[in-house]
């Protein structure tokens, strides 16, 4: 009776079945943020992609203190998972908010937003967006640093 049920799982996976992957850290290697679309000193670490018809993507990003994204959206929304630091994030039309580690960050789809680290405190977060249309963010202008001032003050941070 095992047999047969092995060869019936066998002939039901499918031919082109993906095995389990293991992206180990330090695989590949950081890299700077570009200065197009952050201010400050920016690591992109652990960068992913879903493989075959998965959206997801996403990675680690390290900000030093001040340092931050220029406004941006992503067309099917954005989740960060604040792992490290203390942080603002900021979308069109709100109030700064600040963030800390276990805070779990939601974007709506299309919402221009901003985050980074506080003035005197550097922070990092898991950032995972999908792709529409082969695309996961528009970027659009830098932060200017009197807009960020007036973010960043009475942060708790």
């Amino acid at each position: 009776m095992n047999g047969l049920i092995l060869a019936f799982l066998a002939l039901a996976a499918p031919a082109a079945a993906q095995e389990v992957e293991v992206q180990r850290q330090g695989s590949p290697p950081a890299r700077k943020g570009p200065a197009e679309t952050f201010v400050g000193s920016v690591w992109l670490e652990g960068p992913f992609r879903g493989r075959g018809d998965a959206r997801v993507g996403g990675a680690t990003v390290s900000f030093e203190p001040g340092a931050r994204t220029a406004w941006h959206s992503h067309p099917l929304g954005q989740t960060l998972i604040v792992t490290r630091g203390c942080g603002l994030v900021q979308g069109e039309g709100s109030p700064p908010m600040a963030i800390r580690p276990g805070d779990v960050v939601w974007i709506p789809a299309g919402k221009p937003h901003w985050h980074g680290a506080a003035p005197s405190s550097s922070m990092s977060h898991v950032a995972i967006s999908e792709s529409l249309d082969g695309r996961s963010v528009t970027w659009m202008k830098h932060v200017e640093q009197q807009a960020y001032s007036d973010a960043a003050r009475g942060s708790p941070c």
